[in-house]
């Protein structure tokens, strides 16, 4: 997926239909500084913009991914077809780095609980506040580290639909 053929596109489209990024934004319920980020090809609109600004522009969807018109027949199914190889790829790419920062976050958590329960001090005059301390930051990271697993899960289950 070309990102930047994607920005010329809608920078060309937008032009054509004489609106400034501001109006398009109005109208597609976003700020200029976002259409002006899609038209660089720093970014690629989600599926509900791709949509509106479709409808918008009176091309498809699978166009506004090509970064160009395209001839009904052949083209278009070879462009649809390598859209989709490109969006899965994409998706994949995107699960890989959030499952990772998740996994991440679960392991510091994780060391941070250990290192806090270690450097606590084991003066006996605050045994009652020192176990209570080491129950509320095993607690912490048992908490920490189950939202993580939820969210890891509900992540795969999202990319694989």
């Amino acid at each position: 997926m070309d990102t930047i053929k994607t920005g010329k596109f809608l920078k060309e489209l937008r032009k054509e239909k004489g609106l400034t990024q501001e109006q398009l934004g109005e109208k597609v319920g976003v700020t200029n500084k976002t259409v002006s980020r899609w038209e660089n090809g720093n970014y690629m609109p989600p599926v509900e913009c791709l949509t509106l600004l479709s409808d918008i522009y009176g091309v498809s969807i699978n166009e506004i991914v090509s970064g160009q018109r395209l001839s009904k027949g052949e083209e278009f199914a070879e462009a649809a077809e390598e859209n989709l190889s490109d969006v899965l790829a994409l998706n994949e790419q995107t699960y890989k780095k959030s499952e990772k920062k998740l996994m991440i976050t679960m392991l510091l958590s994780t060391l941070l609980a250990i290192a806090i329960i270690a450097l606590m001090p084991t003066d006996s005059n605050y045994v009652i506040r020192t176990v209570i301390t080491i129950v509320l930051v095993v607690s912490l990271a048992f908490v920490s580290n189950t939202v993580n697993i939820v969210a890891l899960a509900l992540n795969k289950e999202r990319f694989e639909k």
